[in-house]
């Protein structure tokens, strides 16, 4: 029986806002959810290099058409069965790796301080956010157009920007200035992956991490290197004023298999890049993930 001067709508109403309580306070902490949501981003990440390891693995061996690169890898995606379903969860994978950037860089989630190295490793996280936010766009438009060429429009895009670049003043020596760029991202992926005590970011056994460690070292040192056929195209273009000769990341992996061992070199630079992947599934699952305070909202 209710109360005489509560009605129905009444206890209705306050049942709701007791349920609505009752879900609140069983609300996952804001630390938690972002832990999750940067594990997914690993994970995603890693998806991606394994699977552009794969595809040049077997460009390598004239096994596939395929080209090699984060487009090539969005591309075969959306021709498998439900590729829609499969773009739509590597695509959330990405944008969460973005937010991990984005905590990382700004906010310091890994407490690298303000000195001039933490700057700097803080200023290449953002600049992986702002890479891995370009592909996520790409998988989510290609959501639209699942029988587009991504690689082709990435190429004529890449092109286009070179042409207009070469046309400003001092367009050519600005070209060689990204391939130096470009060369030394990959420069400092080499160091990084020689240098770097990568043990120090997981919360694993001692067992695990010796096992797992050298994937970090041998994957970042091949994708520094995947960098240098890339590097050396956007300066040659620059040099000869050609931007016809500017192609994408895959494109220009793909060169150097003219070379007379370039099926090796192609097959080496494959596992390096599978392994860079595979450490990526192992700090999605075992990397000590530190959210921000500031962000707790709980």
């Amino acid at each position: 029986m209710l109360p005489m001067d509560m009605s129905w709508a009444e206890h209705r109403t306050e049942k709701l806002v007791r349920e609505v309580r009752r879900l609140w306070r069983q609300r996952p902490e804001t630390g938690a959810v972002l832990e999750g949501l940067a594990r997914f981003g690993y994970g995603a990440r890693g998806f991606v290099y394994v699977s552009i390891g794969v595809i040049l693995m077997l460009t390598a061996h004239d096994l596939t058409s395929q080209t090699a690169g984060s487009t090539g890898v969005v591309e075969t995606l959306a021709r498998q069965p439900f590729g829609r379903v499969w773009l739509m969860a590597l695509g959330m994978g990405l944008w969460a790796f973005v937010l991990w950037r984005v905590l990382q860089s700004v906010f310091d989630a890994d407490n690298e301080g303000r000195d001039l190295p933490a700057i700097g490793k803080r200023a290449g996280q953002a600049i992986s956010g702002v890479v891995y936010g370009l592909l996520a766009s790409t998988v989510f438009e290609l959501l639209d157009e699942v029988n587009s060429n991504p690689t082709a429009s990435d190429v004529s895009e890449n092109q286009d920007k070179a042409r207009a670049l070469m046309e400003l003043p001092f367009g050519q020596a600005m070209l060689i200035g990204v391939g130096l760029v470009i060369l030394s991202v990959g420069i400092g992926n080499v160091v990084r992956g020689i240098r770097n005590d990568f043990g120090q970011d997981l919360r694993c056994s001692e067992t695990v991490c010796k096992r797992v460690v050298p994937l970090a070292h041998i994957g970042y040192v091949a994708r520094g290197l995947a960098y240098f056929p890339l590097a050396g195209l956007v300066m040659l273009a620059g040099f000869r004023d050609r931007a016809s000769e500017i192609t994408s990341f895959g494109g220009a992996l793909e060169s150097v298999e003219t070379l007379p061992t370039g099926p090796w070199l192609l097959s080496a630079a494959a596992l390096g890049l599978m392994a860079f992947g595979a450490y990526a599934f192992v700090e999605g699952r075992f990397r000590r993930i530190r959210p921000p305070r500031d962000l707790d909202l709980t």
